[in-house]
């Protein structure tokens, strides 16, 4: 049995859902594919796959075999680029996942310059603001806000964000500038729903910390939703810099209690907890860490 052929069929169909379409793809015929594939699964011993007439769907093991055959696969045609002197031309597509503001802010631009540095690569950018499985999901890198992560990935941190309090100029004329954090009490206080600390906000100044009172009747679960009720003069919010630098340059936005600020956000890089990583994520990696490095706001 050719098993570097037979992995790859087997992976493909996953991928593809669909032996005629790995057989179109190798130009062959599904009958020889099946063949392959249940090869393998006699090898094995085990039911990789579920075929119906309607579909093709991996098995409990069969998803399992998939994640280690892939990375057997990647970590191959990897070892073989760098026999051949190869590796800077690097190919293949990388999935990311990151938050939406962080993505708009940021990643999008990082992307573009990535490929076109790289025309033989492709990426896969999925923003949203949950924290996602990277190997159920099928994800080679996730970015993330905060320094709450999950126990089975590696991460990478690459900077940091201050937290600094803003308000739109007509805000703060119409209902005064706080001059203390506890008088962040008497203002409407824009915030991230569903935050485990609530309405209490810690903020520091130097080696002094405070933690206070706030009230707003507006909370919402979107970055990119609370920087633009700030800048329409709903009230004042805690913010990471790199979210509205842009508007504090226009003067759309003015700091706050200029001296206090929350904890910094953290920005890490999350992988898969693999020993070796394909050539295109290590790329991508390295990549991201020096773009970020040199993103004001981190």
């Amino acid at each position: 049995m050719d098993t570097l052929r037979s992995l790859n069929c087997f992976v493909r169909a996953v991928e593809l859902g669909s032996l005629s379409a790995v057989a179109r793809e190798q130009g062959t015929t599904q009958s020889n594919i099946s063949k392959i594939v249940a090869a393998l699964e006699d090898e094995l011993g085990v039911r990789l796959l579920e075929r119906s007439t309607a579909s093709l769907s991996p098995t409990m093991p069969g998803r399992r075999f998939y994640e280690r055959a892939r990375g057997m696969l990647e970590d191959y045609a990897d070892a073989v680029a760098d026999a051949r002197g190869e590796t800077a031309a690097a190919s293949g597509l990388v999935r990311i996942n990151a938050p939406v503001a962080l993505g708009q802010f940021c990643l999008n631009a990082y992307v573009q310059d990535f490929l076109r540095q790289y025309p033989r690569m492709e990426v896969e950018l999925i923003l949203n603001d949950r924290m996602v499985d990277l190997v159920e999901d099928g994800v080679d890198i996730a970015v993330r806000l905060g320094s709450d992560l999950p126990p089975n990935v590696v991460a990478r941190r690459v900077g940091a964000s201050q937290r600094i309090l803003v308000a739109a100029p007509e805000y703060l004329k119409a209902h005064g500038t706080p001059q203390s954090p506890e008088q962040l009490a008497e203002h409407e206080y824009i915030r991230f729903a569903w935050l485990s600390s609530g309405d209490r906000l810690e903020l520091r100044d130097g080696e002094q910390s405070v933690t206070v009172a706030t009230h707003g009747r507006y909370r919402v679960n979107n970055a990119l939703a609370i920087r633009d009720t700030l800048a329409a003069g709903g009230g004042i919010g805690l913010c990471p810099e790199w979210l509205v630098q842009d508007l504090l340059a226009q003067r759309k936005l003015r700091r706050v209690l200029r001296h206090w600020h929350g904890p910094e956000q953290e920005l890490n890089l999350l992988y898969p907890s693999r020993r070796y990583l394909p050539h295109r994520v290590r790329l991508m990696l390295d990549y991201l860490q020096q773009r970020f490095a040199g993103q004001a706001g981190f």
